[in-house]
C-alpha cells in the first residue's frame, strides 16, 4: 500500500500526458452537444471519486449529476431513461457485473458512455463508447491508492476540457508536483490521537466531501476503525451529538466558500470537548491542525489531502495490529451483482 501510494504522483503525470488528446476531444463533444444530465456509477473508492465528479461538474458546468445504484439494473431489472445523458462509470478493475449491466443499459438507451478504468482489456472498457485509462499499472494492494488518486485526476482533466477553462487546465498541469509535495507532507503526527479510537467522524463539504468518503473507507478497511464520512452540513442535523473526547473528528477543508464554516465548526467541536484534527489551508483551525500543501486550487486540495493521508492510514493500521496490505475478509477485485 505504501509503495503504490508513493507512485501516485508519477501515475498522475503519466495520465495527464496520455489522456490529453482524448479529454480534449471529449470536452469538445460535450460542449457541442451538452448532456441533459450526468449519471455516475461506481462502488467503493471509485464511488467517492464519483462524488468528486458530481461536485466538479455541478460547480463548474451547472449540470445536474445523479449517482445511480448499479443494482437498479442488475438486481431489480428496472429501466432508466438516460437518452442524451452522460453516463460516467468509474472502476479500477472494470469487472463488476452490476456496473456492466448499468453501462449496457445506458448505452442502449442513447447515453454517451464514458469509462474511467485502469484495465484497457476490461469488460467495462469494452462496454463504453469512450475510455479514459488511469495508466496506473498493476495495483496489488487490496486498498486502492494510486488508482483512486488517478481517478480524481482523470475527472479533473475531463472537466477542465469540457469547461474549456484555462484555470482548471493549469490546476491539472500542476497536480503531479502538488502530489509529490503532499507525499512528503507528514500526517503521522495524528497516530497517537487516532490509533486507540473506536469511532471517528471524517467531515468535509463540497469537493472535500469526496475525500472524507475515501478516508473513512480506508480507516475501516485497513485499520479496523469505524469511521463515518459526514457532510459538514449534515453533522448539524443530529450526528453532532456523538462527537466528544472519545469520538474524534477529522475535518477536511479547501480554500473555497465552505472554508469559514468548516473552521467555525472545528472551533465549536473543540469547545464542546471533542478531539478535533483539522486538515485545511490557512490559519484559525482549532484542535490539532495537520500540515497541508498550500496555494492549491480548491479542486486540487482534496486530492493532495488524500495523498498525505495514506501514510497516516498505514501507520495507524500497523499501530492497531493490522496488516494494511491484507485487510481481513476483503479481496482486490469485488464483483458485485
Amino acid at each position: 500500500m505504501a509503495r503504490e501510494a508513493a507512485e501516485a504522483p508519477d501515475v498522475v503525470a503519466r495520465l495527464v500526458e496520455r489522456n490529453s488528446n482524448a479529454c480534449r476531444a471529449l470536452g469538445a463533444r460535450l460542449r457541442s452537444a451538452p448532456p441533459r444530465f450526468v449519471v455516475t456509477c461506481a462502488r467503493g473508492s471509485s464511488d467517492s471519486a464519483a462524488t468528486y465528479a458530481k461536485y466538479l461538474i455541478e460547480l463548474s458546468l451547472g449540470t445536474v449529476v445523479a449517482s445511480v445504484g448499479p443494482s437498479i439494473s442488475s438486481v431489480y431489472r428496472a429501466k432508466l431513461g438516460m437518452r442524451d445523458a452522460l453516463f460516467l462509470a468509474i472502476s479500477q478493475s472494470g469487472r463488476s457485473p452490476d456496473l456492466l449491466a448499468l453501462a449496457h443499459m445506458a448505452r442502449a438507451d442513447g447515453a454517451l458512455t464514458v469509462a474511467i478504468v485502469n484495465d484497457a482489456a476490461s469488460p467495462l472498457a469494452a462496454a463504453c463508447e469512450i475510455v479514459l485509462l488511469l495508466h496506473a499499472g498493476p495495483e496489488t494492494s487490496v486498498a486502492a491508492t494510486k488508482t483512486y488518486l488517478a481517478s480524481l485526476a482523470a475527472v479533473l482533466q475531463m472537466v477542465a476540457e469540457w469547461n474549456d477553462n484555462a484555470t482548471l487546465r493549469d490546476a491539472v498541469s500542476r497536480l503531479p508536483r502538488a502530489l509529490h509535495t503532499a507525499l512528503a507532507t507528514d500526517w503521522r503526527q495524528a497516530v497517537g490521537l487516532l490509533s486507540g479510537a473506536r469511532d471517528l467522524y471524517v467531515i468535509g463539504r463540497g469537493v472535500g466531501y469526496a475525500a472524507a468518503q475515501e478516508i473513512a473507507l480506508k480507516f475501516k478497511e485497513t485499520c479496523g476503525l469505524h469511521a463515518e464520512a459526514v457532510s459538514a452540513a449534515e453533522l448539524m442535523h443530529g450526528p453532532l451529538a456523538l462527537a466528544g473526547a472519545d469520538f474524534p473528528v477529522l475535518i477536511l477543508g479547501q480554500d473555497d466558500e465552505a472554508l469559514a464554516s468548516l473552521k467555525a465548526m472545528a472551533v465549536g467541536l473543540a469547545a464542546q470537548g471533542a478531539t478535533v484534527i483539522a486538515a485545511g489551508p490557512g490559519a484559525g483551525w482549532a484542535g490539532s491542525p495537520l500540515p497541508v500543501v498550500g496555494g492549491l486550487h480548491p479542486f486540487m486540495q482534496p486530492i493532495a489531502n488524500v495523498q498525505s493521508f495514506y501514510a497516516l492510514a498505514e501507520a495507524i493500521s500497523r499501530a492497531r495490529g493490522h496488516d494494511p496490505d491484507r485487510p481481513s475478509h476483503l479481496s482486490k477485485v469485488t464483483e458485485t451483482v
